[in-house]
């Protein structure tokens, strides 16, 4: 690190590359690129579910990761993109259809922006006050519990893709399922046996590997549905999304804003998890983590976009890879602008399988929740204290059955609840001075 506002990235060739630290050019466009695929499907299939246009998140995603990475003096590696907090809310908010257009977007947009405001007001606090009183409120043993709660409740929207699973198609199908497994095979043998660079490119080519699958089975052997590519061929190489204006109701507002919470606990777990893969002490950041994500989701809300925040799916590839570098997620972002522009790129990506990115998600997903482990072992969270083993152990179960929970007309999901559950139970239990020694006898 350096007292300049930006660091000054040095080169490095090979082993971990820290965020002060950079691969030569070429490998560090492909390390962005990469970056791209694993967060499309999350980034795309939150607003399909709300209703808003893929094409506005996409472009908002890449704004939104370069505003968080200058508030925060490029100091944390991070990439933003669609928020899953604010599906439920907003569906409730807006009387809108999952999967079909929200008739009452500008509506949406209006709460998606309030949430951003809290959220900014609420990393000013921590900026100026300390980040000592949010370690307080949400230890270690409860931060983890909440990473891995939300790697768990994203586990359905996985195994739903990876099956195949439709509207049309409720038993989703064996052939969706096989190519699933080739795509987490794959990704898991590049990240394993590939030479030389491939290694640390496991997602982008593992996904790869699934798409020729899928392509040879499909559209050569007739076992699938084929990729239709026509509609590559229709689109044009650039164009702007469509966008929308907010609208401020007080009802939709009083729905949406308190997202904010639920944002501020997922990037605080985050940054944890971040802190614990590098090694560094990220702390002192949160308080401008919170305002660069709150600042985010006012700009894509002011648009049409999808309220934002940091990506728990590119913690899974900085995972795999062991490249923190903070400039590959400004190349990541560049690329997103990009993609936002290009309805044509946006309908290659179209053409990729449910089921491969159903693969992808598995393993990346499932490094989320992994990543719990490290902070829990890193900050040597003794399990042996009932307090510690119970919070984690409801956590897990609120997130893993998706718990849901109405409080005053506000809708909380699976991640809230665990949420909420953790850090309140976590204080409930923590309120006597007696301890006991050894867990609870199950």
């Amino acid at each position: 690190m350096t007292d300049s506002f930006l660091p000054r990235w040095t080169l490095k060739t090979e082993g971990t590359i820290m965020p002060d630290e950079r691969l030569p050019t070429g490998q560090m466009v492909v390390v962005g690129l990469q970056h791209v695929v694993a967060m499309f499907g999350a980034t795309v299939l939150a607003p399909i579910l709300m209703g808003f246009d893929p094409n506005v998140s996409i472009l908002f995603s890449g704004l939104a990761t370069l505003i968080f990475f200058f508030v925060v003096g490029g100091r944390v590696p991070s990439y933003l993109g669609s928020s899953f907090a604010f599906i439920g809310p907003v569906l409730v908010a807006t009387g809108a259809t999952v999967g079909s257009p929200n008739p009452n977007l500008p509506v949406a947009l209006g709460g998606i922006i309030a949430a951003g405001v809290l959220y900014f007001l609420i990393g000013l606090v921590v900026q100026m006050a300390g980040h000592r009183w949010i370690e307080r409120l949400m230890p270690p043993v409860v931060t983890g519990a909440i990473v891995a709660a939300i790697g768990l409740v994203l586990a359905p929207v996985a195994i739903n893709s990876a099956s195949g699973i439709t509207p049309d198609n409720a038993n989703g199908s064996d052939f969706a399922r096989w190519i699933a497994l080739a795509t987490a095979l794959s990704v898991g043998i590049v990240a394993v046996y590939a030479p030389g660079m491939g290694r640390r490119l496991p997602v982008l080519l593992g996904g790869a590997l699934g798409y020729l699958i899928y392509y040879i089975f499909a559209n050569l052997m007739g076992y699938g549905t084929p990729i239709d590519f026509s509609k590559i061929g229709q689109a044009a190489w650039f164009g702007l999304p469509s966008f929308q204006s907010p609208v401020f109701d007080m009802k939709a507002v009083s729905l949406i804003a308190p997202v904010a919470i639920i944002l501020v606990a997922e990037n605080l777990g985050h940054i944890k998890a971040i802190g614990a893969m590098t090694g560094r002490n990220l702390d002192p950041y949160l308080g401008r983590a919170f305002m660069g994500d709150g600042l985010a989701t006012m700009l894509s809300g002011v648009a049409g976009g999808t309220g934002m925040t940091t990506y728990a799916e590119n913690m899974g590839v900085m995972a795999v890879t062991r490249i923190y570098s903070t400039l590959v997620f400004v190349i990541a972002a560049a690329f997103a602008l990009l993609l936002g522009l290009s309805p044509k790129f946006g309908a290659f990506i179209g053409t990729i399988p449910g089921p491969v990115l159903g693969g992808l998600s598995i393993v990346v997903f499932g490094l989320i929740a992994a990543t719990a482990g490290r902070i829990w072992v890193e900050n040597r969270v003794d399990f042996s204290n009932p307090r510690n083993l119970i919070t984690v152990a409801v956590a897990l179960i609120l997130g893993a059955g998706n718990f849901k929970l109405n409080v005053a007309g506000f809708t909380l999901d699976g991640i809230g609840t665990a949420t909420f559950g953790a850090i309140i139970l976590y204080h409930i239990l923590n309120m006597g001075t007696a301890r006991t020694a050894g867990p609870p006898h199950v």
